[in-house]
């Protein structure tokens, strides 16, 4: 399994890295705002524990578009969590701070372990722990410069995703600054926000993102 969901996850990165982050959607609305995502190109898609239901918004989206893109929750914040989400056949663990434990659980359980940084110390203790990939967060706190300063120490392999504050105007300057890939909250979806619309706001990042291929 982590051989073939870290193969998987390289695709779905190379073709589109964008993860959408769906904090606040419900069940009911699952299906479609996936159906309307994955149409519009994106293959990374995360529910946060802090919405409602999260679990069954997981399978939901596993059941409709899991096999056009990769699945999974956002806001973990515990070890139990993260066998929870694999219980329902999620592969992506994604994080809003660096807790080892959580990164060491979600890496032994084969799983992708996405992580919330700020700091090149604790970029480098997320690394340590078996992180996949490094999420610069919040982004909208700091400035791409930052990012730049932090990119000439950090492993030159290692993937990095801004989040927070992303739209498809200022995907260029942080592409510019050492970005590979964007993590999109409300400025993608909110709650009660349709699957059209989502699609529409969808497409604007996928065009965005190969202007600046």
């Amino acid at each position: 399994m982590t051989t073939d969901t870290h193969a998987r996850f390289d695709a779905a990165f190379a073709t589109a890295p964008l993860v959408a982050i769906l904090r606040g959607l419900t069940p009911a609305e699952a299906p479609a705002v996936g159906e309307a995502l994955v149409e519009a190109g994106f293959t990374l898609i995360e529910v946060p524990l802090n919405s409602p239901d999260p679990f069954d918004s997981i399978r939901l989206l596993i059941e409709r578009v899991g096999d056009r893109a990769m699945i999974g929750a956002g806001t973990v914040l515990n070890v139990e969590d993260v066998g929870r989400v694999a219980d329902v056949g999620g592969t992506l663990i994604v994080s809003p701070n660096t807790d080892a434990d959580v990164i060491r659980a979600t890496a032994t359980r084969g799983l992708i372990s996405l992580p919330g940084y700020f700091t090149v110390s604790e970029g480098f203790a997320a690394l340590a722990a078996g992180a996949t990939a490094l999420k610069l967060f919040p982004a909208d706190g700091t400035t791409p410069a930052y990012l730049k300063a932090q990119r000439a120490v950090l492993p030159k392999a290692t993937r990095m995703l801004a989040v927070g504050g992303i739209v498809p105007e200022n995907l260029a300057t942080w592409r510019a600054a050492g970005s590979d890939g964007f993590g999109l909250g409300s400025n993608l979806y909110r709650p009660g926000k349709s699957a059209d619309a989502v699609g529409q706001e969808a497409r604007r990042y996928i065009s965005a993102l190969k202007d600046i291929a």
